[in-house]
């Protein structure tokens, strides 16, 4: 991991480029406000004040540049200098106007990189930048880092990232923070999570399905529920997927490490809660003991599903997890899944699709991520299309036919395994950016993450 407390430090008035960030509408006046031979690089390198525009300034002396970034983002935004992070010689920098703020976790972000198989070519060394709010950096760094394992677990193939190694992730977390581990397999699984026992039990002995659980905290405080997909493949199991729609499988555990790295966050801040933590892990795979479409399965609730595609395979691990959350009283319930294309159809890959069975937390959850860029979209729990999800012979079926609102009736069918009384929110998440952009590679991507903090550590503040 990118060793990101030692690329933000406190200023102490310590040696460093200045790095100047101008607004577009300010061009005029920054620049007529420059010396002779800053105005005389700028017209040699043909910038015109548009957003983007980059150069190194020359200073009175030979050593004495400094850097320039024309950008019309927000103060506001983590993105705003992340172009540069990645772009300008090693050393360290201070920004000539402002603070750094929430543009340090763009900086540190800029500088990860996925090297567990092929290193980066042309990566010099670390670039440092310095800020007035030192109570801020310990903050930055931790979001970096629970971003960056979100980016490291869903970029890593599942020949490497199979349920049993997720299973070590969640140790090694466990470990660390002195939390207890449970993971529920074999027999005890089939009895005690059904469905995650079925939609698994075609895999390998070495890719064998679990119910990995984590608790941490004090008991009398108020218990947290995350519940995360953790499907490391997914075939689509006897209805199979085409090639192409198989490619990225090994990121369809993206809900599984979104909210490992949201436990993370709770258990290093100490928020004063009961965490639990519940990540089904499984590949659906294709094997002669495969779940069939027509089979009716059992869930931990006691409700019956018959299969109607066994490519809809994500919600019915996530009901029986589900349904062990709810059995312990939790005061909130957050989940993540890559669970459906019809909500990438409707808003793309950076907009999670956002359900919730509470007017406050849904609120809450949109107002924290326009503060912290980190955008969500609400998307309803349509009573009218319940009906979609009756079965001729069992309680509910786990795939409508027809394909129309592929997404609510997917959250319609996680919802009824959650107690109603329970404030509850699903987040249908793509977990990787198709194109890169400042800070933001290609590969596994934390959509949401940034959000649900935000909330969490609003509703219940370290003490």
């Amino acid at each position: 991991m990118t060793d990101f407390a030692s690329l933000l430090q406190p200023d102490k008035g310590q040696s460093a480029r200045t790095l100047h960030v101008v607004h577009p509408d300010a061009w005029p006046d920054w620049l007529a406000a420059q010396p002779p031979r800053v105005r005389a690089a700028v017209a040699a390198h043909g910038l015109t004040g548009k957003p983007g525009n980059a150069a190194v300034l020359p200073g009175e002396a030979t050593e004495d540049w400094s850097a320039l970034l024309v950008c019309n983002e927000p103060t506001s935004s983590p993105w705003r200098i992340a172009s540069r992070a990645s772009a300008l010689p090693e050393g360290a920098y201070r920004l000539a106007e402002g603070d750094v703020g929430a543009a340090g976790l763009g900086w540190l972000l800029a500088q990860h990189r996925f090297e567990r198989y092929k290193k980066a070519e042309g990566q010099t060394g670390p670039r440092i930048l310095l800020t007035g709010d030192p109570a801020r950096v310990e903050e930055t760094v931790r979001l970096a880092e629970a971003t960056a394992l979100v980016r490291d677990l869903v970029d890593t193939p599942t020949a490497d990232m199979g349920p049993l190694q997720l299973e070590a992730e969640v140790k090694r977390l466990a470990d660390r923070h002195g939390a207890m581990l449970h993971v529920t397999k074999g027999a005890d699984l089939e009895k005690q999570f059904p469905m995650v026992h079925a939609v698994g039990r075609a895999a390998d002995k070495a890719f064998a399905p679990r119910l990995i659980e984590l608790q941490w905290g004090n008991p009398k405080h108020p218990r947290i529920a995350l519940v995360g997909k953790g499907v490391c493949f997914d075939s689509g199991g006897l209805d199979i997927k085409p090639a192409a729609g198989m490619r990225l499988m090994k990121k369809d555990m993206g809900g599984a490490a979104h909210t490992l790295a949201l436990a993370a966050l709770v258990m290093e801040a100490h928020l004063p809660v009961r965490l639990h933590l519940l990540i089904p892990a499984v590949e659906n795979a294709i094997a002669g003991n495969a779940f069939r479409p027509g089979d009716v399965l059992t869930s931990r609730k006691g409700l019956t599903v018959e299969v109607t595609n066994t490519d809809a395979e994500g919600r019915l691990i996530l009901a029986d997890a589900l349904a062990r959350a709810g059995e312990d009283d939790p005061a909130l319930i957050l989940d993540f899944a890559t669970l459906t294309g019809a909500a990438r159809v409707a808003l793309g890959p950076d907009l999670p699709a956002t359900f919730a069975n509470d007017e406050t937390l849904a609120t809450d959850l949109l107002a924290a991520g326009e503060a912290v860029h980190d955008p969500l979209w609400r998307m309803p729990l349509w009573d009218g299309y319940r009906d979609m999800l009756k079965s001729d012979i069992a309680d509910l079926n786990n795939a409508p036919e027809g394909g129309f609102a592929g997404a609510v009736t997917a959250a319609l069918f996680l919802q009824r395994f959650v107690p109603g009384d329970v404030p509850w929110a699903h987040f249908d998440t793509f977990a990787w950016r198709p194109a890169a952009k400042p800070g933001r590679p290609k590969g596994g991507e934390a959509y949401g993450l940034r959000a649900a903090w935000e909330v969490l550590k609003t509703r219940y503040p370290a003490r």
